[in-house]
């Protein structure tokens, strides 16, 4: 990374990194820590972390300190003269009022969901890198916030799904008789769901596994699951699925649910960017279920892949257990927080010219397609298009 203590001598002023406290109910994780922190002092930053930003995490103010941060009592003196401003949840339009006019704030921004106070950091002229729009591409794969998040929303959700489960998941041989492992099985194998498939082997259970993306097959069976086949290729763009046909669902249908009511535990997440979830799991095949069977559904919160999933509320129907979790990675913040950090480093090395100065220059292929505002204007096509009439 480019360091400002290279910079020219008429560069005096070290660029001023603020941390907040994560303020949205359920949010353990931090934008940054003690070990990113210490790295990034040495190369001349000032690091600023509100006041208990990462006692979720198990990060407290001692351990920032230790590594070279101020820490802020409160928002106004974290703030006042910081360039750039790292999250993880997206700013509310009172957090944008709060910042100076050409503030660089980082994080995942959810436009989608949050209009409002993208239309403020607008009309604020406030610059905004959204780090879910980093492209899947090599040079970026430090920078994949979204991949490292979801990598550990898969683990929580196999843990989640052993928890809930009223059978081991292992075969064991006991004095008692031989019991037979549990059945887990995975609908959508992108990371989270790669993640989920490994960590259900290593507790022992027979993983299965389907994605509508053919290629996806030699990943599953790598990590010593079987990978459910339908002749549907549905690789889309970027290394999403595409949306099926209404023959391919269908097809894909029947499948699914001959599947699902013989699982154990079934965890899905698929999902399509910018689109309500697709329903991978109908009422009539949660009917279908073993009673004490156990839905984990990571895409709850963009509408869910089961019909009958309510985002934040576990409930029974049919004796089986259908869980719509909410912000799983959070639920790990300790290293949730470490990777993310991480990916923060690795995208600010971007913003950084060869003086050590935060760069006005976002022609790089990474910040083109991440830039979601800037010089009071929305960059990105997709939220523009959804921005008509919409006020600070």
């Amino acid at each position: 990374m480019s360091s400002p203590a290279n910079a020219t001598s008429s560069q005096t002023v070290p660029v001023v990194i603020a941390v907040p406290r994560e303020l949205i109910p359920g949010e353990q994780r931090v934008a940054m820590v003690p070990e990113i922190v210490q790295k990034l002092t040495k190369s001349g930053y000032e690091i600023r972390v509100e006041h208990d930003a990462g006692k979720g995490a198990f990060y407290p103010d001692e351990l920032f300190i230790a590594a070279g941060a101020k820490i802020a009592p409160g928002p106004a003196g974290l703030l006042e003269g910081a360039r750039i401003v790292l999250r993880v949840q997206p700013p509310t339009v009172a957090d944008v009022d709060q910042l100076a006019e050409g503030t660089i704030v980082i994080g995942f921004m959810n436009a989608t969901n949050n209009l409002a106070a993208i239309a403020r950091m607008r009309d604020r002229k406030i610059t905004a890198f959204a780090l879910e729009l980093v492209p899947r591409i090599t040079r970026a794969q430090s920078m994949d916030a979204l991949s490292s998040q979801a990598m550990a929303g898969g683990y929580v959700a196999a843990i989640m799904g052993a928890e809930n489960c009223p059978k081991f998941l292992p075969m064991l041989t006991t004095a008692a008789g031989t019991i037979r492992p549990a059945t887990v099985l995975i609908l959508g194998a992108g990371v989270a769901g790669l993640m989920a498939i490994a960590t259900a082997k290593r507790l022992g259970a027979l993983v299965e596994a389907y994605d509508v993306r053919r290629a996806a097959g030699e990943q599953v069976r790598s990590l010593g699951a079987k990978f459910l086949e339908l002749e549907i290729n549905a690789e889309g763009q970027g290394g999403y699925a595409r949306e099926l046909t209404p023959e391919e669902k269908e097809k894909e249908q029947q499948m699914v649910s001959a599947a699902v009511a013989k699982a154990d535990i079934v965890i899905t997440t698929a999902a399509i960017p910018g689109r309500k979830a697709p329903v991978l799991i109908t009422r009539e095949t949660v009917a279908m279920m073993k009673p004490g069977a156990v839905i984990i559904d990571m895409a709850a919160e963009s509408g869910g892949n089961c019909e009958m999933t309510q985002a934040g509320k576990t409930i029974r129907e049919h004796g089986v257990l259908i869980i719509g979790p909410q912000n799983l990675p959070a639920r790990v913040p300790f290293h949730t927080s470490q990777m993310y950090a991480k990916n923060l480093q690795s995208f600010l090395s971007l913003l950084v010219d060869k003086n050590g100065a935060v760069t006005s220059d976002f022609s790089d292929e990474i910040l083109v397609a991440s830039l979601l505002v800037h010089a009071g204007e929305v960059r990105h096509k997709q939220t523009l298009d959804l921005m008509s009439g919409v006020r600070s």
